[in-house]
């Protein structure tokens, strides 16, 4: 099977857009968030066993809600597969059931694990999708309560959130000088200005064939079970949230300490061009970003590998 295609981005960057266009290419699946890689891969260190891996597959609701069954999946299953493979496996089981040679996946919670992911997937593609951060920033915030995860890094304020976009960016791209040409970046506000174009370069990249129906989704995906992405029922529209309008001013310089050096690094336009970021204040954010980030994920981690997790996690 050709190589995986991975979508990256921060939240709230047209990521889920991204995916609805691509999976309606005739050889590509890329399902709804996965969610369940960082457990598989924490709990399958080293060569798989087959018949633990399936046990665990039995206890994930996503697979239920992707139309498949771990009993689908168990025959690609083999003793001391990677665990990059056995969790290859489910993707490719799901693109099978879809009549498609090739799968992709798109969870922005992947953005903090990419050294992770790229150990799983050493030939896989990534497509980066770059938002500003300030129009982002609007709509994360406008979330309802539990729409983005319940840890205690989440992102509360402005600055915050630009802590994690400037984090989650770099890492992207620190991806991206190592992968080569396997890395493609574009921004969120040309594919919605022109989709054909930039899907046309995906396309390319990724060596899909062109499909003019990938634009044409508007009217044809069931948003019914997607109350925060609800715009997905209409074309791209340029500026659906505009932080020069939208924003406070104090917001944006908040964003600008924090993140000014990334989205002059992305092409967009600074309230202070000259300034010098991040400033001393927008470090204090960084740091104690990565500070929450990592001990977030030292404990999700320990009770990911220990039997906590079987327990929160009954087989269906």
């Amino acid at each position: 099977m050709a190589p995986p295609l991975i979508v990256l981005g921060v939240g709230r960057s047209g990521t889920t857009l991204l995916r609805v266009m691509l999976d309606r290419n005739p050889e590509l699946a890329i399902p709804d968030e996965s969610f369940f890689m960082l457990p598989l891969a924490r709990r399958h260190r080293g060569s798989v066993k087959a018949d633990a891996f399936y046990e665990d597959l039995r206890r994930l609701p996503r697979l239920r809600e992707w139309g498949l069954t771990a009993e689908d999946v168990r025959p690609r299953l083999r003793d001391r597969m990677t665990s990059g493979e056995a969790i290859a496996a489910i993707f490719e089981t799901y693109a099978t059931k879809n009549g498609k040679p090739r799968w992709g996946d798109k969870t922005p919670l992947y953005m903090q694990h990419l050294q992770l992911l790229e150990r799983l997937f050493p030939d896989a593609l990534w497509v980066h999708l770059v938002r500003d951060g300030r129009d982002a920033a609007l709509s994360f915030l406008a979330l309802p309560e539990g729409f983005s995860g319940t840890t205690w890094a989440q992102p509360h304020t402005v600055a915050q959130f630009a802590a994690r976009w400037a984090v989650e960016i770099d890492a992207a791209r620190a991806l991206g000088r190592r992968a080569g040409e396997r890395y493609l970046e574009l921004r969120y506000e040309d594919l919605v200005a022109d989709p054909a174009r930039e899907l046309q370069r995906i396309c390319e990249f990724a060596s899909l064939p062109w499909e003019p129906e990938m634009v044409e989704y508007a009217g044809k995906v069931d948003v019914s079970n997607l109350p925060e992405h609800q715009r997905l029922a209409q074309p791209p529209t340029p500026n659906v949230r505009n932080w020069r309008e939208e924003m406070p001013a104090t917001d944006a310089r908040a964003f600008e300490d924090v993140a000014g050096d990334v989205l002059r690094s992305s092409g967009y336009d600074l309230l202070d061009p000259s300034g010098r970021y991040p400033t001393a204040r927008g470090r204090r954010e960084l740091a104690r970003f990565r500070l929450l980030y990592r001990s977030w994920n030292a404990t999700t981690f320990a009770v990911q590998a220990s039997p906590l997790w079987t327990r929160s996690h009954p087989v269906a």
